[in-house]
């Protein structure tokens, strides 16, 4: 029979100074908790109310989320805005370029498919600060999804 081996959980926790991290471990039935900074290793003494980081801001429910589809084959553009939640490029034939915040176009080869998003909406929410621009070159066949709140 193997003898029983501690179990070590982690949480990232927010306090009234900022976030640091909570190890919770059980070893023999007890839970015991330990509080460092985010290193892992110096001690940490919460100060205030202790919470979840994210419950700092309240969701907001069901946000309305538009969609847009778009196929590009052969030479063309197609660009998603900034302020998108989700942006999904899924590359089916040639080398299109995808530039993004007006960076350098990097060419993405067939069989490619790239996803970015945030996951918090509402108020406070995420959004992604930089439009993005696929462009298709002559044998290119792509597909580019987005969303973003209404």
């Amino acid at each position: 029979m193997a003898a029983a081996t501690p179990d070590d959980e982690y949480e990232i926790l927010c306090d009234d100074v900022g976030s640091f991290l909570r190890r919770y471990s059980t070893e023999d039935g007890a839970t015991v908790t330990t509080d460092t900074t985010l290193d892992g290793t110096t001690a940490y003494v919460p100060t205030g109310a202790v919470v979840r980081c994210d419950a700092e801001q309240a969701p907001v429910p069901n946000p309305p989320i538009d969609s847009t589809l778009q196929r590009q084959t052969g030479a063309g553009t197609v660009t998603i805005s900034a302020g998108a939640r989700s942006v999904t490029v899924v590359v089916y034939a040639g080398s299109p370029t995808i530039s993004i915040g007006g960076g350098a176009a990097v060419t993405v080869a067939a069989g490619t498919s790239l996803t970015w998003s945030v996951d918090r909406g509402g108020d406070g929410g995420e959004q992604m600060q930089d439009a993005f621009v696929f462009t298709g070159v002559v044998g290119s066949d792509f597909l580019v999804s987005s969303t973003r709140e209404v």
